[in-house]
């Protein structure tokens, strides 16, 4: 005799009830032909009307130059666009002009029909009293007297768009290297090399300079950079290191009968880099100095920073290959003497992509972002000393990047995720803290993923906010304090609750160490069964370099419709992806065939146990491009879990794939785990079913991965699918890979046959 409970999933909007079973004993969702058809034409439906059914979920905001006021354009239902126009300073809201209006005197003025329903407006900018508007309309301008409407086509007026910039200060990244100049600050000599030697040239006479005498061409001097007082030049001796190629045919290029062959640099793990030797020359006495370093073999010459007021000293940062150093390096150009102002070290990985550094010159101090305390965190350098003047945050939070750094107020405008207590620790929100770490201003206090843009003297700012089963709300706000000036928009979602589809579920489960929350979301047939279990299917991406699972509104996505076919689609976030703990990211080094399996599958098993209507002795798994090997990886380390897989150009070895983003999270130099981690490597453990799709045109991950895999599953004798997209390039397959996925899915989870698309 059986006994059921009764739960409820609630979301914002709707619920479906889940009739949950002591024992777990429900029918398997089994379709039957007719059933099978009739989901895909539901799921084709749902994807069509669910792109349509949410409006006023944004707002782009267009800033009027000079005042603190913007409009906006909302779409809504059936194409029908209408503009608003918003006061912040006033905190009022109206319409941007009459509508009807508008229409007919565009009408009139370019001589071709206008509805007001559907203007289509790229630009509005007012006068100053409002009384007139000049409007932009595909490339041409017209200007609009908003009391006796009368309109003219005019030229391009003369303003200036204002484009929201985040962050505010630009960042650089080490791949772009070094921004040299060869005329000095002081106009007076050009930098030159000729026959690999370093000469300068006067600029105001035929004087000429040479400074070196060993350069060659095969091995010159390069990469030269002035100090601000033109007395020095850096450059450097090079070993240079040709970046080998990579390799793909075309197979079907219309016009042609052969295949035609393509080739691009591509640097792999354990490849060489050009080696750059640091000298400073001095101009006065044509003698250089080398400077007393390590020789540069990774990444390239890198960006100097001058001491201000005595151009004596410049520092450098340096990043060893392997990433498990980092160093802000100080030179004295008299002597060639080296210090290191910050000398980081782990053995584990210091993520090089979110090194932060901000130098301010003026007080001689360093904004540098690091996790050496095992959270991401902002310290405060004294540049002079390598002192650590102040740990700016701290706490069990992340700080996920700065937008800027105000050296006059001495405050720092960031966002950060997991600080505020009781909800998901990666919603990000904006916050403004001092440099002394105190004043902490919580800028989007409200629960939810936010989204930040600031008005152009960034006394305001549009904050939208959401949750994945939550509408988006938009407002404005004033940075002083935070505080709401207005709401602006509030999504529309009657058109989605329309449709019956469930908005996703954000389910929690600990992890491997029964501490640690696992987060992930969940995303159900909108005609589920309650008596009836349904196969589970994991969209994984386990890249440590982010964290995946959406946290944004999302009414619509692959996800869903994949689950109108009768499954229960999952995505989570396992140890070893990014934005928690230094620990948590940590279970990725050296070890990227982990791909966070074991918190994945206790998550689901925690799912199984609480809604049995997820049959986990049915799991698919499918993922692209690092999600692609982990996909792979799920049949070939955990299939015992996992039964089918779908891996899109799939990174399976990391020896073949990119060597910047490999290297970080593997380590140099490459050994042995590298092979052991291998899918191709351990092809002949493959259980279960697979689905390799690969696009032949892949420049991101070189599609010999793929076939290598597929070379390694033949000699294994092992079943297996393989799908080549011709002339596509780092994608899941397409519309046709994607159409593919669901078949495959639909016959080796659901035993059933997917729709015969050459018949009738």
């Amino acid at each position: 005799m059986f006994r059921f409970s009764i739960s409820f999933i609630l979301s914002v909007a709707f619920s479906l009830p889940l009739y949950v079973c002591a024992q777990g004993h429900l029918t398997p969702y089994l379709p039957s032909l007719a059933e099978v058809y009739e989901s895909y034409q539901r799921a084709e439906k749902l994807d069509t009307l669910l792109k349509k059914s949410v409006f006023k979920s944004y707002v782009v905001p267009h800033w009027q130059p000079g005042r603190n006021v913007f409009w906006y354009q909302n779409r809504l239902k059936d194409n029908v666009n209408e503009y608003w126009l918003v006061d912040a300073q006033t905190g009022s809201k109206i319409r941007a002009f009459d509508h009807n209006k508008m229409a007919a005197a565009l009408t009139k003025a370019s001589g071709k029909e206008h509805q007001s329903g559907q203007l289509s407006l790229n630009e509005l900018v007012y006068s100053s009293d409002h009384r007139k508007v000049k409007v932009k309309e595909g490339e041409s301008w017209y200007e609009c007297d908003l009391g006796s409407w009368e309109t003219k086509k005019i030229e391009y007026p003369d303003y200036v768009r204002y484009e929201p910039t985040r962050p505010l200060q630009k960042r650089t990244w080490r791949w772009e290297g070094s921004r040299g100049d060869s005329i000095s600050p002081d106009r007076h000599w050009m930098a030159f090399i000729r026959d690999g030697n370093l000469f300068a040239k006067s600029l105001n006479s035929s004087e000429e300079r040479q400074f070196t005498s060993n350069g060659t061409v095969e091995c010159p001097y390069g990469d030269f950079s002035w100090s601000p007082d033109s007395k020095s030049l850096v450059a450097y001796h090079l070993d240079p290191r040709e970046e080998k190629e990579v390799y793909f045919v075309l197979s079907s290029v219309p016009g042609t009968t052969r295949g035609v062959l393509k080739s691009q640099k591509y640097a792999q793990p354990g490849d060489e880099f050009t080696i750059y030797e640091m000298y400073v020359f001095d101009i006065a006495s044509k003698k250089g100095i080398k400077v007393d370093a390590e020789k540069i073999d990774f990444f390239g010459a890198p960006q100097l920073h001058w001491r201000k007021g005595n151009n004596r000293y410049f520092t450098y940062e340096k990043v060893d290959r392997g990433h498990q150093r980092f160093r802000i390096i100080e030179v004295d150009t008299q002597t060639g003497k080296t210090r290191n102002i910050i000398d980081e070290k782990t053995k584990t990985f210091i993520y090089e992509q979110r090194i932060y550094t901000r130098y301010l010159p003026d007080t001689h101090e360093i904004v540098w972002i690091t996790e050496k305390d095992g959270w991401r965190h902002i310290y405060l350098i004294d540049e002079l000393t390598g002192r650590e003047k102040k740990q700016i945050t701290k706490g069990n939070w992340v700080v996920r990047d700065i937008d800027s750094v105000d050296s006059r107020k001495r405050e720092i405008w960031f966002k950060a995720s997991g600080m505020n207590a009781g909800e998901d620790p990666y919603f990000v929100h904006y916050y403004r803290i001092g440099f002394d770490g105190r004043n902490l201003v919580d800028l989007t206090p409200e629960k939810g993923q936010h989204s930040v843009t600031f008005s152009p003297d960034r006394r305001y700012f549009i904050d939208t906010y959401s949750q994945v089963n939550v509408p988006p709300v938009v407002v404005l706000k004033r940075t002083v304090d935070g505080k709401k000036v207005m709401e602006v928009e509030r999504a529309d979602i009657l058109g989605l609750q329309a449709t019956g589809v469930k908005l996703p579920e954000v389910f929690v489960a600990k992890g491997r160490d029964g501490e640690t929350d696992i987060w992930g979301v969940i995303c159900r047939p909108s005609n589920m069964d309650p008596a009836k279990s349904y196969p589970v299917i994991e969209n994984i991406y386990a890249g440590p370099q982010d964290s995946f699972v959406p946290k944004s509104f999302l009414p619509a996505s692959e996800m869903q419709s994949l689950a109108e076919l009768g499954f229960i689609v999952v995505q989570i976030d396992g140890m070893g992806t990014a934005n928690r703990s230094k620990a948590f990211h940590d279970v990725c080094w050296q070890n990227l065939a982990d791909a966070g399996f074991a918190d994945r599958i206790l998550w689901m098993q925690a799912m199984a146990k609480k809604y049995p209507q997820a049959d986990i002795s049915r799991v698919g798994v499918y993922g692209t491009s690092a999600g692609g090997q982990n996909s792979t990886g799920a049949l070939l380390f955990h299939p015992e879990f996992y039964k089918a897989a779908v891996s899109a150009c799939g990174c399976h070895d990391n020896r073949i794939d990119k060597q910047w983003w490999n290297e970080q999270w593997m380590g140099y130099p490459v050994k042995k785990h590298y092979d052991e981690q291998s899918n191709i490597t351990n092809a002949s453990k493959l259980r279960g079913d697979l689905l390799l799709i690969v696009g032949e045109a892949d420049m991101n991950v070189p599609p010999e991965s793929t076939y290598r895999l597929a070379d390694a599953l033949i000699k294994s004798n092992k079943d297996f699918d393989l799908l080549t997209i011709p002339g596509m390039g780092h994608s899941d397959g397409g519309p046709y890979g994607r159409r593919k996925k669901r078949d495959f899915f639909v016959k080796h989870l659901l035993r059933a046959e997917p729709p015969a698309r050459n018949g009738k």
